[in-house]
């Protein structure tokens, strides 16, 4: 959420920053809006001084003797009272009306972020060789098809497109991933592992600005029959698009001491989301899913440390896939592709030989003070008076699904078979290698 009074005092870089992001300027719109709501309020402050001021008056005319004025001076009192509700309620309309509007505003990028329109526009930062790219190989659907140990034909029977049944030594080759990350991020990281709810409310979810922009993105959940939950009005419910949201929100409406910065979380959760990318792209495989595993990474820290925090959660994730040997290379995303709370992301882009190309498989991003400003989330400083808001970064640890899609491809062998990496062997009960059905 954007400060209207920091936007008032320099509306020409709020401007800018919208620009790099290609959108039209709208400091004017939302200081127009601010005078409105400071006109609504001070006109509803004034009516109240007044009635204060005439009910003395009353009591000064009854003293006085004089019941002709002390008549009038209580009609107008009377008049003034069956208004207030509504001047109230025009400055809340007022309030309102601003907060939607920079509600639906992303956050502006940082003074080094690259521009961009998009993806075509980002910055490669660094490559990680690993085995070396391999150029020649299935896709990881071909693979797991062919082993009998992927099943994306059961799973539309039962949920549609989009999702996929894994059986055996393939099911257990991805929890073991998802086990793996999490000892490495708590173990030597210095996480702290949670296991969050999986359903959240609509407050966690405008926290993190997944609302109100991104409704229709995301799978709501309903408490019994949609006819009986319109009647007893029970609350909606939203399944975690990622654990970004329970994880970020643990210091929602809370004041932190320094002392406690940073705080740093993580968790292995099911993710779920109804946008699962653009309609033809990735309709094969587990690429795009409705759901899917995610190791998640979150910390929360004072202003002056989160560009520092930012690197430490990206070679945190880069760690993931150097144990596992996997190439890959990091970009700086441009303004034009970052996500709606990020004000610098850096993705990390595993290469898959089935594709012969890069695909993201983790983007670590930093926040400022966006989302503490819409969970009221606030540290006290050592030095200084007051509170101020804290910063949040988040990022993926990495997402488990496309990390089992780039160990399959990567770890292939011409029979079909999949190499296990070693940094998995003590997770996979003595199996070296997966080789079909079992």
């Amino acid at each position: 959420m954007h400060d209207i009074r920091a936007i008032r005092d320099n509306p020409a870089a709020f401007d800018k920053g919208l620009a790099s992001r290609g959108l039209e300027p709208l400091s004017t719109a939302l200081i127009g809006l601010d005078d409105a709501r400071k006109a609504a309020i001070s006109a509803a402050q004034g009516a109240q001084e007044k009635r204060n001021a005439l009910s003395k008056e009353i009591g000064a005319a009854k003293k006085a003797k004089d019941e002709a004025r002390a008549q009038e001076l209580m009609a107008e009192v009377a008049r003034l009272k069956e208004e207030a509700p509504a001047l109230d309620a025009a400055a809340d309309a007022a309030g309102k009306a601003l907060a939607e509007r920079l509600a639906a505003i992303p956050n502006l990028p940082g003074a080094d972020v690259p521009e961009g329109r998009d993806e075509h526009d980002n910055v490669e930062k660094s490559r990680f060789e690993g085995r070396g790219l391999a150029q020649e190989g299935r896709q990881h659907f071909e693979l797991g098809e062919a082993m009998g140990l992927m099943d994306f034909e059961t799973a539309a029977k039962l949920s549609g497109s989009r999702f996929v049944v894994l059986k055996g030594q393939i099911a257990r080759l991805e929890r073991a991933l998802g086990q793996f990350m999490l000892d490495l991020h708590t173990g030597e990281h210095g996480y702290t592992e949670v296991v969050p709810p999986l359903l959240v409310r609509d407050e966690a979810m405008f926290g993190t600005a997944q609302l109100p922009k991104f409704r229709d993105d995301q799978f709501a959940a309903i408490q019994g029959s949609p006819e009986i939950a319109q009647e007893s009005g029970a609350p909606n419910r939203w399944l975690i698009p990622t654990a970004e949201v329970p994880l970020t929100n643990l210091v929602r409406e809370a004041i932190l001491a320094e002392d406690e910065l940073p705080l740093r979380f993580t968790a292995l959760t099911p993710c779920f989301r109804a946008e699962a990318g653009a309609a033809g792209r990735d309709t094969r495989g587990m690429l795009r899913q409705h759901q899917f595993s995610k190791v998640e990474l979150v910390s929360v820290t004072a202003p002056e440390r989160s560009t520092e925090e930012h690197e430490r959660m990206l070679a945190c994730a880069e760690a993931v896939l150097k144990r596992l040997d996997i190439p890959f290379r990091v970009v700086t995303l441009c303004t034009g592709d970052m996500g709606f709370a990020a004000a610098k992301t850096y993705d990390i882009e595993a290469w898959l030989p089935g594709q012969k190309t890069y695909r993201e498989i983790s983007s670590c991003s930093v926040c400022g003070d966006f989302q503490a400003r819409r969970m009221e989330a606030r540290y006290r400083p050592k030095e200084g008076k007051g509170v101020a808001y804290v910063h949040t970064l988040n990022g993926s640890g990495v997402a488990v699904g496309r990390a089992l899609i780039a160990v399959m491809e990567n770890y292939q062998n011409p029979d079909g078979s999949i190499t296990i990496p070693s940094a998995l062997a003590p997770y996979m009960g003595g199996l070296n290698r997966i080789e079909g059905h079992r």
